[in-house]
């Protein structure tokens, strides 16, 4: 049995025509009929870090009877030159969130793998107490399981007030450690009530990870803060509206 948590997550490689970039990590959002692939902005364009990629691929479980049977599905990143995924945007300005839609008519037809939903989303911030645990599911450094292809998770808290953007920002703040290659992660707390609209992922989705957050100090002195930054996952009722 594989715990269903961790079929949400993709591991998300990016591509300029056959050369592969870099690594990232992903979630699928379904709303409705339709279904989305979520990470960060800046895993599909970084134009200060010169990344420019043109399609990603992620890897898809196609066998429940056997993990270790997977196939790569390709996503291009621009039809005609214009951009077929989108960045979200608050009143703030863009955020580091970028969702593609995914064709699920050119998925496997045993693809195997889970969808957060609205449902997943908290619906009153008041219930997310700072210091509340958290999960950070996805792939450091590209690290995770590659016979079964399966993600890592580490453990968070909520670092900062969950009702309160972040110097005003739509991210909270957690404390975990974290690497590159988790930008994209889903952010995750246990709910405390069943819900049947959660279906077999008893679990609130938070936010999605962006980045590590330091300030100017003192190398060798000081420590790294090891504060990150989560965009609030309520922004998909936007991007995906």
């Amino acid at each position: 049995m594989i715990e269903p948590l961790l079929l949400t997550a993709a591991r998300i490689d990016t591509f300029s025509q056959s050369r592969r970039m870099t690594n990232a990590s992903g979630f699928f959002f379904q709303r409705g009929e339709r279904l989305f692939l979520v990470t960060s902005s800046h895993v599909l364009r970084d134009d200060k870090a010169g990344h420019f990629p043109d399609r990603i691929e992620i890897k898809l479980h196609i066998d429940a009877l056997n993990l270790a049977s997977s196939t790569g599905f390709s996503m291009p990143l621009y039809q005609q030159g214009r951009a077929v995924w989108r960045q979200g945007a608050d009143r703030a300005g863009d955020i580091d969130v970028a969702i593609l839609e995914i064709d699920r008519a050119a998925l496997p037809a045993t693809a195997l793998y889970r969808a957060f939903t609205p449902a997943h989303l908290p619906g009153n911030f008041e219930e997310v107490e700072v210091g509340t645990s958290l999960l950070i599911v996805g792939f450091p450094l590209g690290f995770h399981d590659w016979l079964h292809h399966m993600p890592v998770v580490r453990q968070a808290i909520i670092a900062s007030s969950f009702g309160l953007r972040f110097q005003g920002e739509g991210y909270f703040l957690t404390d975990a450690r974290t690497h590159r290659g988790t930008s994209g992660a889903p952010v995750v707390m246990r709910a405390s009530q069943s819900n049947p609209d959660h279906g077999d992922l008893p679990w609130i989705l938070l936010g999605i990870h962006s980045a590590r957050l330091d300030v100017a100090r003192e190398e060798g002195v000081d420590e790294a803060l090891g504060l990150n930054c989560a965009w609030y996952a309520e922004i998909l009722m936007t991007m995906t509206a």
